[in-house]
């Protein structure tokens, strides 16, 4: 398979023979048929200097485009390069005028056994259309390849954007671990000395809850049943701490549990909602996670009872984390607010369906 360089130059030379040829066949059209009357000129005589034409096209103007890729023209349009490639054009078409009027005295007098009268009727013609076909042929020529380097860069920054957005994005992963650790951790060691038996039963879901926190750093997106399997566990194991505290209801729509969402947001929303909302608050409170759609979005949401108040005054890593990894994986087609509705916070994340 050709390299995309190859398939380039396969192209240029495609184009170069196909350009000057279609020019110089269309002339000869013309001249045996408009511009031969008497029949003076045999047709051989335009065949012949139509040849020549085309070789004398293609060879200099492929040299002129080695010498634009020598200076880089296309990503250095000085002053000074500017002023080289006029030089090179002048001496470009008085190089081709002088030889393919040279060629053509020496073909015709081949040919018709007596000289070419050359005049200022055929020098002046020839040098004007000479002059504008290698002048369009640079305007093509920087056009072509300005919009190839604009569409090469528009790829470098797509690709670049990417790459970041990846880096990134692994980034937030990883502080998710670390931010779960540091909960769980805190309630483990709060219970040692109490309840033996708790403390291991916590360890067990904080195994649990690691493994899987661990396998989703791998991974863009899981289904919304694997990921309520983890905020079930989650619950479960801060009740150890909490006990009738807390409480926790859940409204899935069933024909979205196959839907695949961002791994561990659910959980960190739940997470948020106890830690800022449920425990701060004396008699405990509700964690209820609400999974439905409303056909162009999936609408993710956990209430919590507290205060948007109580939130403001605790950390936000998990509400930072999640508005971050929204943008950079939807950017602005998803949304997640918060909202105090009767002494609950409502977390409500849309994204899209697809």
């Amino acid at each position: 398979m050709a390299t995309p360089k190859k398939a380039n130059t396969y192209i240029f030379w495609l184009l170069q023979i196909f350009g000057w040829g279609s020019l110089i066949s269309i002339n000869i059209w013309a001249q045996t048929n408009f511009g031969n009357s008497n029949r003076e000129v045999q047709t051989s005589y335009f065949l012949f200097e139509g040849l020549t034409f085309v070789i004398l096209g293609v060879g200099l103007t492929s040299w002129l485009r080695l010498y634009l890729k020598r200076i880089n023209f296309i990503e250095n349009q000085t002053r000074k390069n500017y002023l080289k490639v006029i030089l090179l054009y002048l001496l470009i078409s008085f190089v081709f005028v002088f030889v393919l009027i040279f060629m053509s005295e020496m073909l015709y007098t081949s040919i018709h056994g007596k000289a070419l009268e050359i005049t200022d009727r055929i020098i002046f013609p020839t040098s004007i259309n000479v002059s504008i076909y290698i002048f369009f042929w640079i305007l093509l020529y920087v056009a072509i390849k300005s919009i190839m380097r604009m569409q090469r860069n528009k790829m470098d920054h797509l690709r670049l954007e990417a790459s970041l957005k990846e880096s990134q994005l692994n980034t937030l992963k990883g502080q998710l671990n670390p931010h779960f650790m540091f909960n769980s951790l805190n309630n483990i060691r709060g219970l040692m000395l109490e309840d033996v038996n708790k403390s291991r039963e916590m360890l067990t879901r904080l195994s649990e809850m690691l493994r899987y926190s661990l396998n989703m750093n791998k991974v863009d997106a899981i289904q919304i049943e694997q990921e309520i399997e983890t905020v079930v566990n989650y619950v479960a194991l801060s009740k150890i701490q909490l006990e009738d505290r807390l409480q926790y209801e859940q409204e899935v729509d069933e024909s979205l549990l196959q839907v695949k969402i961002p791994p561990m947001i659910l959980q960190m929303l739940v997470e948020n909602g106890i830690k800022h909302g449920v425990s701060t608050q004396k008699n405990g409170g509700k964690i209820k996670l609400i999974v439905t759609d409303n056909n162009e979005e999936i609408v993710l949401q956990v209430n919590n009872t507290g205060t948007l108040k109580s939130e403001t005054d605790s950390t936000k890593i998990g509400v930072d984390n999640i508005k971050q990894r929204l943008e950079l994986l939807y950017g602005e087609k998803a949304t997640f607010t918060l909202n105090e509705v009767e002494n609950e916070v409502h977390a409500i994340i849309k994204i899209p369906v697809n």
